[in-house]
């Protein structure tokens, strides 16, 4: 190394304007050592023109400079000093490097990478069964950066198991171990980006955008691995498409203008574009052309800091740009060293002593390594120098060295004499190897990748071309600094690009079309409801279990309480007050009668069986108590039989009394003689008894056959369940009800038509209204009991009874408790039994155990 002095007045030389001079630069790029480390940098880039036109076997020329490809191959340079110059990792050793341009392209990188697998001290490949103990040119390759060329040198190097370790190659397909079993790279896989880039969209709430990747396998396999994560997290790409590596390629070019125009059209405000720096330069040089309307980039690293992407004219157009950026470590003394080994280039001193230390650099095989490395000045490099993504080559060389270590099993004291490393060897010590670089510890994992952070980068335009500003991070997780980004829309909203609008809570999509983006927002309808996180993203309403309720548009169901015709319902407290009214009035119309049991009015009105028949009125009120109350099996076997069969009785005395009337009104004189003689006395009573035993025989087929059940209905109410006593077979039910229907008909048609003497107590007319008011009651009953809600059935048939009775005793019994009580002077035996003076038809009056013959005025 040169003194203190002579670096000074080199580095004066250097930045002194000067004719011209060639440099010694690519001439810095070949060191030889006890290991050598071979390198594959982007010096270089080769014209479309020269690739086309290829007829032979040669080299095509790589006329256009790479300031990054440098800048990799130097931090190279710098790390092997720097171990070379320390006693932790490699102590007694020296490493070297050859390190060779890649042009960027496949033809170009396999030229030195031949020339790494050539055999020590040659330039030739030798050819054998076993290559163990073949002993090629370098230990390890470091590099290429680009995916491309890692999967063509990938498996060139994974035949002789020869340690790549790569500072930009980021292609998920490349951790395929089964292919690549000796591929290692410094970089996080650009699943990992991917990932992060999904992570953005959601943030924001961008589930409606472009995808469009670079026409290779870099951007082919980058769509292919977003899809599938964007479709997991029901993000929709609405246009996709690839974007050819230049403008020559007319026909994929038009398929990209037709997608930006798509995209242009809709309502996409968001593209990711996933590519090759080539294919962004391609791409944004078309959009700016045809001023495409500014949109949110979502950028891949591959372009995210290209030189040539951000140089663009016009590049501030396109809108913002987003992108994520792999963290590393700041190397702060890197641009001193570039700046001495650019003046160290100039100095014909250094670069005398170099052509004498280092003769032969196998120029006449390879060619010139970087030509045009020998022609710039430090202005050609300081744009790339700002952002010193030099850190992942930086890695890769102490990766190696630290597998070397561990192989050679060095220690503080050196390193033991033995064999010399061979590729494969070192291979077996960095798998899943930690090593550390400055403060940073780093491991390979089982597929030869690092984890490492991400910094979300923001282009912002200070001057020509922007700068990248850091607005948030990501490690497993994205943090995002919302307060630093500068949208480049109106008053600096946030750009919108959805499909449809975020459906509200208690709301699911519906899908229309062929995306799950675009969609209509449903209400979930009462009985179900929606129920997946974020509710936004819901696409079906679930059905509440059977003792749960919802509403419309609700998000969780609410457990059913249990209804049924509680004993405090309103309507229940008005049907007792009918109960009380109606049992009151029965009672007191039959203490009258048994107290008045031997007057003619009793008498006429059928005696004790008169008695009989308000006594089975007070049961029928009471039975209506059955209905009220949380049903029971019990009081539903016990409802309709004890409604009815009281009521049968009942009405079997007004039959025998309306029988009677007939009899006397239309029938012949010696006819009616006899059949009145059957109507009486035991007749009488057996009369009444066979209607009820006929009731209860329905009744008890009906108990037998379709016997009710306690049920409990989840489904007839919105928001309780139902407990009532189900009835099997209304036909059933409609039989019981049969014998008293009939009764209540033969009884209306036996004392419609008849009439009544003057003078006389119509029997009849009281019949008749009594008959009348149970068959509207129980005619009206059916509708309403079909109509009514089911809750309220029990109520309706309780109503039911009790306005029957009430029918009966008002018309029947109760003007016969009036006369009692009011005009007794007309209890007579000539008024009721048609005895005495007056009567036309000649009868006794005395015979009141004739029973009554009551006519109609």
């Amino acid at each position: 190394m040169p003194s203190l002095a002579v670096l000074g007045l080199s580095l004066a030389a250097f930045l002194s304007p000067r004719m011209g001079s060639p440099l010694c630069l690519s001439r810095q790029l070949k060191m030889s050592g006890d290991y050598v480390l071979g390198g594959l940098f982007p010096l270089g880039t080769a014209e479309e023109t020269s690739l086309r036109g290829r007829s032979q076997p040669s080299s095509p020329m790589c006329t256009r400079f790479s300031a990054l490809g440098l800048l990799w191959a130097l931090t190279v340079k710098m790390a092997v000093e720097e171990i070379n110059n320390g006693s932790t990792l490699l102590p007694g050793l020296h490493l070297g490097y050859d390190l060779f341009d890649t042009c960027s392209e496949p033809v170009v990188a396999m030229k030195p990478s031949l020339m790494f697998l050539a055999k020590v001290g040659s330039c030739d490949i030798a050819a054998y069964c076993d290559y163990t103990h073949y002993r090629p040119r370098v230990l390890a390759v470091i590099g290429p950066h680009s995916s491309e060329l890692a999967l063509v040198t990938g498996k060139f190097f994974s035949f002789f198991l020869m340690p790549q370790v790569s500072y930009g190659a980021s292609m998920d397909r490349l951790s395929t171990r089964e292919t690549f079993p000796s591929f290692f790279r410094t970089v996080p896989s650009d699943r990992v980006q991917l990932t992060a880039m999904v992570e953005l969209l959601l943030e924001f709430s961008w589930n409606w955008v472009a995808a469009l990747g670079s026409d290779d396998e870099y951007g082919r396999q980058g769509l292919s691995i977003f899809s599938g994560l964007a479709n997991a997290q029901s993000i929709c790409i609405a246009h996709e498409g690839l974007v050819p590596l230049s403008q020559a390629d007319g026909l994929q070019l038009g398929k990209v203008q037709d997608v930006l125009h798509q995209v242009n059209q809709s309502n996409v405000q968001v593209v990711v574009l996933f590519a090759s720096a080539h294919a962004a330069y391609t791409l944004f040089t078309y959009s700016i052309r045809c001023k495409l309307s500014p949109k949110v980039w979502v950028a891949s690293e591959a372009w995210l800091t290209s030189e040539r992407v951000m140089a663009l004219a016009g590049i501030a157009q396109v809108g913002t740009v987003l992108g994520f950026m792999h963290r590393g470590l700041l190397l702060p003394e890197f641009s001193d060293y570039v700046k001495t080994r650019l003046a160290l280039a100039a100095d014909p001193a250094f670069c005398a002593s170099l052509s004498v230390e280092q003769p032969g650099l196998e120029e006449h095989v390879v060619g010139p390594r970087c030509p045009q490395c020998d022609h710039i000045t430090l202005q050609n490099v300081s744009a790339e120098l700002m952002y010193h993504r030099t850190f992942p080559a930086y890695a890769a060389v102490y990766s190696v060295a630290q597998a070397l270590h561990n192989t050679l099993q060095c220690n503080s004291s050196g390193c033991p004499a033995r064999e010399p490393v061979q590729p494969w060897q070192l291979l077996e010590n960095m798998y899943n190897m930690s090593f550390r670089v400055r403060s940073l510890a780093l491991q390979f994992d089982v597929n030869g990748n690092v984890d490492m952070e991400f910094d979300l980068k923001l282009w912002v335009w200070e001057q020509r071309t922007p700068k990248l500003l850091t607005v948030g991070t990501f490690h497993r997780r994205l943090q995002v600094q919302h307060g630093k980004i500068s949208w480049h829309t109106a008053h600096n909203q946030t750009p919108v690009s959805q499909c449809s609008r975020q459906c509200q809570k208690g709301q699911v999509r519906r899908v229309k079309g062929f995306h799950s983006c675009c969609y209509d927002c449903v209400d979930c309808r009462a009985g179900s409801y929606q129920s997946r996180s974020p509710w936004w993203d819901d696409l079906s309403c679930t059905l509440c279990n059977r003792d749960e309720w919802s509403p419309e548009r609700s998000t969780q169901c609410f457990p059913r309480t249990t209804r049924f015709l509680a004993w405090g319902d309103p309507a229940v407290l008005l049907l007792l007050l009918l109960l009380g009214l109606v049992l009151g009035l029965v009672l007191a119309a039959l203490g009258l009668f048994v107290h008045h049991q031997d007057s003619p009015l009793v008498q006429a009105s059928g005696g004790l069986l008169a008695c009989f028949g308000l006594a089975c009125l007070g049961l029928v009120c009471l039975s209506s108590l059955l209905f009220p109350g949380r049903p029971s099996p019990t009081s539903c076997l016990a409802q309709q039989p004890l409604a009815h069969l009281p009521l049968t009785g009942c009405l079997s005395t007004l039959l025998l009394q309306a029988a009677e009337i007939f009899v006397e009104s239309e029938l012949p004189q010696s006819w009616a003689d006899w059949l009145r003689g059957r109507l009486q006395g035991p007749w009488a009573w057996l009369a009444v008894l066979l209607p009820i035993l006929v009731e209860a025989a329905l009744c008890t087929w009906y108990l037998t056959a379709f016997p009710p059940e306690v049920v409990t209905d989840w489904q007839v109410l919105p928001t309780e369940a139902l407990v009532h006593c189900r009835v099997h077979s209304w036909v059933s039910l409609g039989l019981v009800h049969a014998t008293n229907a009939t009764l209540a008909s033969l009884c209306f048609l036996g004392t419609f038509l008849v009439q009544s003497r003057p003078s006389r107590y119509s029997r009849a007319r009281g019949i008749t209204f009594a008959t009348l008011a149970y068959l509207i009651t129980w005619v009206s009953f059916v509708p309403l009991l079909a109509n009514v809600q089911v809750a309220y059935q029990p109520a309706v048939q309780m109503g039911a009874l009790l306005l029957s009775a009430l029918g009966i005793l008002a018309a029947f019994h109760l003007p016969k408790c009036y006369l009692l009580l009011w005009q007794p002077e007309l209890n007579t035996p000539e008024f009721f039994l048609g005895g005495g003076p007056g009567d036309a038809t000649g009868r006794d009056g005395n015979r009141a155990e004739e029973g009554t013959r009551g006519k109609s005025e």
